[in-house]
């Protein structure tokens, strides 16, 4: 059987449990920081995705009067 979580990581006398044990506190305080650091990063990014989509809505509503609007180049 090969090593790992199959040769008693985190295996307690009730059944299996993945956060038992010192590496399972280790891992769940590393997915909680990624967590956190996902969550800061969707705050920081709220506001430029919103002012993105306010643009495109106003380029929609105010259509294609003007010579060079929606041209790359």
């Amino acid at each position: 059987m090969p090593r790992g979580i199959g040769r008693g990581y985190g295996r307690q006398r009730y059944g299996f449990y993945p956060f038992g044990g010192a590496y399972g506190i280790i891992d769940l305080l590393l997915l909680l920081g990624i967590l956190y650091f996902l969550f800061k990063l969707f705050i920081v990014a709220l506001p430029y995705a919103l002012g993105l989509v306010v643009l495109l809505l106003l380029r929609s509503f105010i259509g294609r009067r003007f010579w060079g609007w929606g041209r790359p180049f």
